[in-house]
């Protein structure tokens, strides 16, 4: 008796373990080949929706000093594709890439570097850009809940 309630705890445990786990290392890699995506000048509407399915509903997003407010909001992820919607294919050259994946408790930390040319859509400037960047991302349910940006 003692041996099949040994066993169907370790079960138990195993199974919600198993469902409930997400290697945070994979999923920084794969959030950030799916936002790199949505940033290059043949970026599309579906590579929009992709870098979305990352992302909780109700996502909040802070970009120092941009955007200081890291509230989460019912209508947050629709926030996130008009805004990305408005700007999506004003880049002429992008590239980025990835430092590093931190991963920790429920929280992914990654690090990386771009460049950016383009037509800015409101002012229809030519700009040029270069950040080193940070991007906290806390986990919740095996989606991004809240993303806070740090760039210099």
């Amino acid at each position: 008796m003692k041996r099949l309630y040994l066993f169907l705890l370790s079960l138990s445990i195993s199974l919600s373990l198993s469902a409930g786990e997400i290697d945070l290392t994979e999923f920084g890699k794969s959030y950030f080949t799916a936002w790199k995506a949505t940033q290059a000048p043949n970026a599309t509407k579906k590579d929009i929706e992709h870098y979305l399915s990352f992302l909780k509903d109700d996502i909040g997003h802070q970009h120092l000093p941009y955007d200081p407010d890291d509230s989460r909001l019912s209508d947050g992820k629709d926030s996130m594709r008009n805004g990305m919607s408005y700007y999506l294919g004003s880049h002429t050259d992008y590239s980025a890439e990835l430092f590093q994946v931190v991963p920790a408790n429920n929280v992914v930390v990654i690090t990386y570097s771009t460049k950016s040319s383009g037509i800015h859509p409101q002012t229809k400037e030519m700009m040029h850009q270069s950040y080193d960047t940070m991007e906290v991302l806390e986990i919740e349910d095996g989606k991004v809940s809240v993303i806070r940006k740090y760039s210099e």
